[in-house]
């Protein structure tokens, strides 16, 4: 690849080289689907964060993200190494991309592309590249035939990552993370109605279905209801270092292969003849059918209740925040400075699903926790910014247009479209504002989804 001078590329590739020209040469080792073909071009430099990580990035946001990923990396790859097997892709280096990208990360081999928003400044964040590193055995190593399986990716990675999570922060954050993807999933089901088709595990795509973008498959049901079958297999084996073995025989068995999910559960029950049979394919009510081709919510949750020590606090700390009359002194026994950021983030959804809170409460709260209400982290400041929209808190509107005008990713732009153009008059305003100055720098999709939002026309 010939680039111009002073620019970089760089590739998903096991191995680069730059030749006179300023031409860089690329090799891959491994064989990849094509989706996880990725190149980028830029005025980029790059830092070691690990003995096989680095980080890339435009100069202005090097320091940061060296900082807050060194030594990071490598105690969640060689995690996931026990876990689930020899990392195959030699390095693992993360690229921060221009504010506009519209995901948190692309798990693209070698080199996984990431939003800038994960520089939280103060390693909050950190934790999300778990979820693109689980990606190397799920998704990358073993991929879904069609992306009408979707889940066999992200439903795999979400355990993975919710496995390793587990062996690096405990049983309880983990859980407590998982609480807040499970809000996600009710959240984006009640928005699209249970029984909508696109809320099955197995989605029907095909060419001139009507209705049906592909891009809206893209949505929580993969990734969470996809968590709750892993999660469900896990339980009909019962030993977690049992199913722990059966994914490590999984990726060796299927690894630079794309498969099917009858390929995967038909594996599943090989390798477990008692479950095969007991028949647990076929017990009423969780037939493996039934997961795969009926919406709906999962009929299989797992048990959350170890993350109950940290939920418990912050639902009552949120209580006495929707109190009428405040009681001050409860409310200062609570020391927040040690919560991390999963605690505070279920705090704030119980604050917003309590909101709006009794008069003067909100601007309360944002004085006593400058560490919420002046955050960098973005799943923070995602949540503040619900909350002045759902309080109608007009003195800290300029909250909200400072957060989209800063990055465009999709899990923050729509949620708060959605909340402007549900609130007040001045709310609408804003988002149209927001919207006519910051469209050029988003995403087209992300540009789509805000016009049907904002009832705009949408160009075919």
């Amino acid at each position: 690849v010939q680039v111009p001078e002073g620019f970089t590329a760089v590739m998903s590739a096991t191995s680069w080289e730059k030749q006179k020209d300023n031409t860089f040469v690329f090799k891959m080792s491994q064989p990849i689907p094509s989706y996880l073909i990725a190149l980028a071009v830029g005025d980029i430099v790059s830092a070691d964060v690990g003995p096989r990580s680095r980080v890339w990035a435009e100069p202005c946001l090097i320091e940061a993200a060296k900082k807050e990923y060194d030594g990071v990396i490598e105690e969640f790859l060689a995690v996931g190494e026990k876990l689930f097997g020899p990392y195959v892709w030699g390095r693992y280096d993360i690229l921060f991309m221009p504010p506009s990208f519209p995901f948190g990360g692309m798990e693209n081999p070698c080199l996984t592309f990431v939003t800038p928003c994960l520089l939280a400044g103060d390693r909050s964040l950190a934790d999300v590249i778990i979820h693109e590193i689980s990606h190397s055995w799920f998704g990358n190593l073993v991929t879904n035939a069609t992306w009408g399986e979707f889940w066999l990716n992200e439903g795999f990675t979400m355990y993975a990552q919710r496995r390793i999570s587990t062996e690096v922060y405990g049983l309880a954050y983990t859980c407590l993370e998982a609480a807040t993807g499970r809000a996600l999933l009710r959240q984006h089901m009640d928005n699209m109605g249970e029984d909508h088709p696109l809320n099955k595990l197995r989605v029907v795509i095909e060419p001139g279905l009507c209705g049906v973008n592909p891009d809206d498959t893209y949505n929580e049901t993969p990734y969470e209801k996809g968590y709750c079958f892993v999660s469900y297999l896990a339980h009909l084996v019962g030993d977690q270092s049992k199913f722990d073995a059966f994914l490590q025989a999984y990726v060796n068995q299927f690894k630079f292969q794309s498969i099917t999910a009858d390929d995967a559960l038909g594996f599943f029950l090989e390798y477990f003849p008692e479950l095969k049979e007991k028949g647990v394919d076929s017990i009423p009510g969780f037939e493996f059918d039934r997961w795969l081709n009926t919406p709906g919510w999962p009929p299989y949750l797992p048990d959350l209740s170890p993350g109950e020590q940290l939920m418990k606090p912050a639902e009552e700390l949120a209580e006495l925040w929707a109190a009428d009359s405040l009681n001050v002194e409860a409310i200062e026994a609570v020391d927040i400075t040690a919560w991390r950021t999963y605690q505070l983030v279920y705090f704030l959804d119980k604050i917003l699903q309590k909101s709006p809170l009794p008069e003067g409460n909100v601007e309360r709260l944002s004085k006593m926790y400058p560490k919420i209400s002046k955050a960098q982290n973005a799943e923070l400041r995602l949540r503040w910014c619900q909350i002045i929209l759902k309080n109608n808190l007009e003195a800290e509107y300029s909250k909200v247009k400072d957060f989209l005008h800063s990055q465009g990713k999709q899990k923050y732009t729509l949620p708060l479209y959605r909340a402007m153009w549900g609130g007040s008059e001045s709310a609408r305003a804003l988002a149209m504002e927001t919207f006519s100055a910051t469209a050029p720098q988003l995403h087209v999709n992300v540009q789509n989804y805000v016009k049907k939002i904002l009832g705009l026309e949408v160009a075919e």
